[in-house]
């Protein structure tokens, strides 16, 4: 069984003005999320800032939002809660990842190591351990423009054969790649678009769905695409995939999650600044999102 169907929202992290976690405010962005029919939320992934949190840190925005969900879907529908729990370090993944377990998470996503790298055998080798310390199921998480390494699509197949590495996200751009993903994993691994430009091609070779940014402010309308694509309505799906690509461009014309915090702040959300190194989006950029 899918992680989640739809439209998984990678939630910003919002901090105060002294640049603290703010949890009233991720309280209210979650309830934004829940309510306007997000399918998932993903805590502390790329757009939630993940690299600038310490471990402690990292490990209460994700309990936050694992409370946060669980009491506002009380009685309802589940929304699964999906941890961002990647790294460079194999030993501080394993760590990290059980904390976030204990927390009760419904997955843990792990980003390929980036700046040591490693080959392809030693993506296996990471992997594999993490899935045998990991008591959740595990969402591979694949962007080589942040990462400088790309996972093979032969590499993702040797992975899905452990029980409990069960999707990957998939942000190379690379379609072509993506339909090998599909050839040569099937039904072992699930698909989720990682990039808002590409959804509906992804779900043309069996994704299930996408792990989105620009879902922080409209997220009906990226849990409808998928929907209406999966329901059989493709041309509707279709015309909300080029609907939303100005959008989509504005939000990626500088580097995530700087962009997406700005729109957050315009449409009435206090998400803060991000954390430096990241800034803030320049005049002509901030007019654009308006």
């Amino acid at each position: 069984m899918a992680i989640f169907i739809g439209s998984g929202t990678a939630v910003c992290t919002p901090f105060d003005e002294n640049g603290d976690f703010s949890y009233e405010q991720y309280e209210q962005i979650i309830n934004y999320q829940i309510a306007k029919g997000a399918d998932a939320i993903v805590s502390c992934g790329t757009t939630g800032e993940n690299s600038t949190l310490d471990t402690n840190e990292h490990v209460e925005v994700v309990r936050a939002a694992v409370e946060i969900v669980k009491k506002l879907t009380s009685g309802k529908k589940k929304i699964p809660v999906i941890a961002g729990a990647g790294g460079n370090d194999t030993k501080h993944c394993i760590m990290l990842g059980q904390e976030l377990v204990k927390s009760g998470v419904d997955a843990c996503m792990y980003v390929t190591p980036y700046y040591n790298k490693t080959s392809q055998k030693g993506l296996v080798e990471h992997f594999s351990l993490l899935a045998s310390k990991i008591d959740v199921p595990i969402v591979l998480y694949n962007i080589q423009a942040r990462t400088g390494l790309n996972m093979a699509p032969e590499t993702l197949s040797k992975l899905s054969s452990i029980d409990n590495i069960q999707a990957v996200k998939e942000a190379s751009g690379n379609i072509v790649q993506v339909a090998e993903i599909a050839e040569l994993c099937g039904d072992k691994l699930d698909i989720y678009a990682g990039n808002d430009d590409y959804v509906v091609p992804i779900l043309s070779l069996g994704g299930k769905g996408v792990i989105s940014t620009v879902a922080n402010i409209i997220p009906s309308i990226m849990s409808d695409m998928v929907h209406k694509y999966l329901n059989g309505d493709v041309s509707e799906s279709r015309r909300i995939q080029l609907y939303i690509m100005p959008l989509v461009r504005a939000v990626f014309k500088d580097v995530n999650p700087m962009p997406i915090k700005e729109a957050m702040n315009i449409i009435g959300f206090n998400a803060g600044k991000c954390r430096m190194p990241l800034s803030t989006v320049d005049d002509s950029l901030r007019e654009e999102l308006k």
